[in-house]
């Protein structure tokens, strides 16, 4: 199992997530990020902006998921 914040994930706060695989950890990343927009969170809210935005081009969103693969993969077992 590997832990990864909400900033890591391109949040903007330091919950940690705890997962097996990227793919869970992206998921849970996701549901609190939705949880924040319904709190209508400020600093969540801007984080998600800047996601929108990034996900707008699929080249420079494939290349972030990939490198935040990386770092996951690279991260060790806690």
């Amino acid at each position: 199992m590997k832990s990864m914040t909400c900033k890591q994930l391109g949040g903007a706060c330091n919950l940690e997530f705890n997962a097996d695989t990227f793919e869970e950890i992206a998921e849970l990343s996701k549901q609190h990020g939705i949880e924040m927009y319904q709190q209508q969170d400020t600093a969540h809210l801007e984080a998600l902006k800047k996601m929108g935005e990034l996900m707008q081009n699929p080249a420079e969103m494939k290349n972030w998921y990939d490198a935040k693969r990386r770092e996951f993969e690279s991260l060790p077992d806690v």
